[in-house]
């Protein structure tokens, strides 16, 4: 059967070729090559905090899980797969769903019981103070 024959049953001739794409990206995730990781996250901070932002469009708040420890901040949810109706055919389906986990080493120690987490138009916000034994602290000369 040729895909447009396929295609007039409701038979979607690329699903096997999309899953086979899906799953090579996912053995190269992490290997240094250009494939995209998810969430896509930026990172700040400042000699007070940390700032995480990750963009998480379609991920539902309640269904995100943050944690840190130590110096290791964890994201993991999931991105619900876009329900279709019986006979539609994804003509392009680029957007990933399933289960994702993110963790990323911070630059300091810092106050995990003052984290703050925000989200808003797709974007998580997460702020993390700094621990204080973990601020520089200046040291005076005396004389002696």
């Amino acid at each position: 059967m040729y895909s447009t024959e396929l295609a007039m049953v409701g038979v979607d001739p690329f699903s096997e070729m999309r899953r086979l794409q899906r799953e090579v990206n996912r053995l190269f995730a992490g290997s240094g090559s250009e494939v995209e990781a998810f969430p896509a996250v930026n990172i700040w901070s400042n000699p007070d905090e940390v700032v995480v932002k990750a963009e998480v469009p379609g991920v539902d708040p309640k269904a995100l899980d943050i944690h840190v420890q130590n110096d290791v901040l964890t994201l993991q949810g999931e991105r619900k797969t876009d329900e279709v109706s019986d006979g539609v055919i994804c003509h392009r389906c680029e957007r990933e769903s399933g289960k994702f986990i993110r963790s990323f080493r911070l630059p300091f120690d810092v106050q995990n019981d003052k984290a703050v987490a925000k989200y808003s138009r797709g974007v998580l916000t997460i702020t993390l103070p700094r621990s204080e034994a973990g601020k520089p602290r200046k040291i005076a000369i005396s004389d002696n």
